[in-house]
């Protein structure tokens, strides 16, 4: 049997791993505790039109290609090295972490093995292959160790900053003043108005502010339920100064079903309150007064405009599909030429890119690659789900609806790991729960 282990190093690794390997809910160091909480922080509050004023290009297409990966995936990159060498055997944690989120793993290792074939082929989206997703997945990883304090510093954490996200939009919004515009190596575009705030992208705000409304419906459980309310309609108004029509009806439909189903389910219930009904009566007369001023200001106009007028966005999801009929069947499989892809798209009137992930990978990388990121990107929601208790469906579906409705996770971003930040911390089980599952390591 000695004989076994002395030629199997990776079984001595896994059993040196195991075995040094904390419980469930146990105390991580104070480095570590600050280096997550320091990522998180970075990622919701650092926007690449703020990296700009520092030297920072992380949006842009020209620059070092050190600046095209955002400062919260170095700082989340270092804090998982020092866990690994606190942990006492770098090899034995990265297989701890990797064996409690297994689907985690094979995603940042597919997004690891496709990143060296994109270097290799020299195609686009080496960047973007480590900040959408190797580093949702690592944050995922280091956050199994389920760290009390740690949890709780970051779900104050994001509400602060998704708090300070909206008042800033809503200050842009009435000022007609971008404190920290979206800018394209160092372009800013003067004919876009709106709000930025702290997230960058009015797109990628109204994405992660929807999500956000929807978790606070259904998750959030640590705040009480003014406090909730009050966040989401400050929320909701930041939503109109982004001016995302998808993400605004995404959160009205999925909302108002939610709020729909769990209204009757209470009242099945038969527990009702006198003061809480006399306050809703109070509020549900009061909204139409309240939209009425908001439409007589104004308040709408930009959003309304996005709706006539989408500056092509429709005709783009259309035209998208008729480059597939210029690709022979290897193009497909493996990806076409990229200048050939580019001189097409720009004929077929695509300049502001193609609005769908799927179609824009099998496009630019190749079915064979977007399979293989489907794969992972499918096991890795289902892990997430997993951690999180029941009411993670509504976010869920707004996320999956959203993505699909821009580039999105086909091109660098950090929406990915902002939504998996907001669904582990919102949608923590109960202290309980997690403590019932410590003494046996399980995952």
């Amino acid at each position: 049997m000695a004989a076994v282990r002395a030629t199997n190093p990776a079984a001595s690794w896994t059993e040196a791993g195991q075995a040094a390997a904390p419980r469930a809910g146990s105390s991580v160091d104070l480095v570590t505790r600050f280096g997550l909480v320091a990522t998180v922080a970075l990622l919701f509050a650092v926007s690449g039109g703020m990296l700009w004023l520092v030297g920072y290009n992380y949006d842009g297409l020209i620059g070092n290609p050190a600046t095209k990966i955002h400062p919260s995936t170095y700082v989340l990159v270092l804090a998982f090295v020092w866990r690994s060498c606190t942990f006492g055997n770098p090899v034995g944690y990265t297989i701890h972490v990797a064996d409690r989120r297994p689907a985690s793993a094979l995603l940042a290792v597919i997004s690891i093995f496709l990143l060296i074939i994109v270097i290799v082929r020299q195609r686009p989206g080496m960047a973007g292959m480590i900040d959408t997703f190797v580093t949702p997945a690592l944050l995922v990883m280091m956050l199994s160790e389920n760290d009390e304090r740690t949890f709780a510093r970051l779900q104050t954490v994001v509400h602060a900053i998704m708090t300070a996200n909206a008042v800033l939009a809503l200050f842009e919004f009435a000022t007609k003043t971008l404190i920290f515009p979206y800018r394209l190596d160092g372009e800013v575009f003067v004919s876009d108005l709106r709000s930025t705030a702290l997230q960058g992208h009015p797109l990628a705000n109204a994405t992660i502010t929807s999500i956000y409304v929807l978790a606070l419906l259904s998750g959030s459980r640590s705040l009480s339920m003014p406090m909730r309310l009050g966040l989401v309609g400050l929320q909701f108004a930041a939503l109109v100064a982004f001016g995302g029509r998808s993400a605004m009806v995404t959160t009205i439909v999925l909302g108002g079903i939610y709020l729909l189903v769990s209204g009757v389910a209470y009242l099945r219930r038969g527990r009702i309150s006198l003061p809480g009904a006399a306050l809703a009566v109070m509020l549900a007369s009061l909204l139409p007064v309240v939209f009425a001023m908001l439409f007589s200001y104004g308040f709408f106009d930009a959003l309304l405009e996005r709706f006539v007028s989408d500056s092509g966005s429709a005709n783009a999801r259309v035209e998208m599909f008729e480059l597939f009929k210029h690709l022979e069947l290897r193009d497909l499989i493996v990806g076409p030429d990229i200048d050939l892809l580019e001189s097409m798209r720009r004929i077929s009137g695509l300049e502001q890119g193609i609005e769908n992930p799927i179609i824009r990978l099998v496009l630019y990388q190749g079915a064979f690659f977007t399979l293989l990121m489907l794969l992972g990107f499918t096991l890795f929601m289902l892990e997430v789900a997993r951690r999180c208790h029941p009411g993670i469906w509504l976010p869920m579906l707004g996320w999956l609806i959203l993505l699909n409705t821009s580039e999105s996770l086909a091109s660098k971003t950090t929406l990915m790991t902002k939504f998996v930040a907001i669904a582990l911390v919102l949608y923590r089980p109960a202290r309980a729960a997690v403590g019932r599952s410590a003494p046996g390591l399980r995952r």
